[in-house]
């Protein structure tokens, strides 16, 4: 059986907020790409807390830290208390376990697998990070873990999370960092007939596609945008956001991405990589 995080078990509906790629290190004055990225992140959660402060939960989709520090990971810790709600995280591919861990338990932070939310819904946290390499893959216990929540909760709307887009986006250098094998997943998403939205980080840039009938989400970087539909590494202009997404009783997934406003952090434009 999985183990199960209860979370608002009495909510109809749920707000939830997803924050992710925030990049970051630990010098406080430490850049990506010329973003100051604990900046970038703490105007984020201050410009939540002024224009989308109702939610229940924080999402955490992965890369969070840049230089693999435990530093780094209790900046995210601190950087998030003001928001005052439980966050539920899992590693990227620039993520380092042992160091996410070392920073754990947490009075607001969770790493786990499978999260019954409200009446209606459950969110399944997969970990699709390969140690070592940019692309991401799901082990056998990570499309069990998947094919196990769906099957045991059939009557929940399903959110599934994960780091790595679960398809091509449209950019050559970024997709050949996207997950590998993909089809098993999406394979076991076709078993099921209670997923209804899927929901990623690592490609910097926001994202909304119905797929097999799924709805596929990814979400703006709190620090460095990357430009859509280019196939060599580009850098867009676009400021950091974030993302809400309403679950309703219903299934249906009512979503905003919102991105900061009066806030310049510019990344630079000749950067060939990163």
């Amino acid at each position: 059986m999985l183990s199960e995080t209860l979370l608002n078990e009495e909510s109809d509906s749920i707000r939830l907020l997803q924050i992710t790629d925030t990049h970051l290190f630990a010098p406080e004055d430490g850049a990506l790409l010329g973003v100051p990225t604990r900046k970038s992140f703490q105007s984020v959660v201050e410009q939540v807390l002024q224009r989308t402060p109702d939610f229940d939960a924080i999402l955490a989709t992965g890369d969070i830290s840049q230089d693999h520090t435990v530093e780094s990971y209790q900046h995210f810790v601190k950087g998030i208390t003001p928001l005052k709600k439980p966050c539920f995280w899992l590693p990227g591919n620039h993520d380092y376990k042992p160091s996410m861990g070392g920073v754990l338990p947490s009075p607001q932070i969770s790493a786990c697998e499978h999260l019954l939310i409200g009446q209606h819904w459950q969110v399944i946290i997969l970990d699709s990070q390969v140690v070592g390499v940019p692309h991401g893959a799901l082990s056998d216990e990570q499309l069990t873990l998947l094919d196990n929540a769906l099957s045991q909760h059939p009557q929940r709307h399903s959110l599934v999370l994960l780091h790595h887009h679960p398809l091509p986006a449209g950019s050559a250098w970024l997709d050949q960092h996207q997950l590998k094998e993909s089809d098993q997943f999406w394979s076991v998403l076709a078993k099921h007939r209670n997923v209804n939205g899927i929901v990623c980080g690592h490609i910097h840039q926001e994202l909304d596609r119905i797929v097999n009938g799924v709805r596929l989400l990814a979400t703006p970087s709190t620090c460095v945008q990357f430009l859509p539909d280019s196939d060599d590494f580009a850098l867009d202009s676009q400021a950091p956001g974030w993302r809400t997404l309403d679950l309703l009783p219903n299934g249906d997934i009512e979503t905003q991405v919102y991105r900061l406003k009066d806030c310049d952090f510019s990344a630079d434009s000749e950067a060939g990589g990163y």
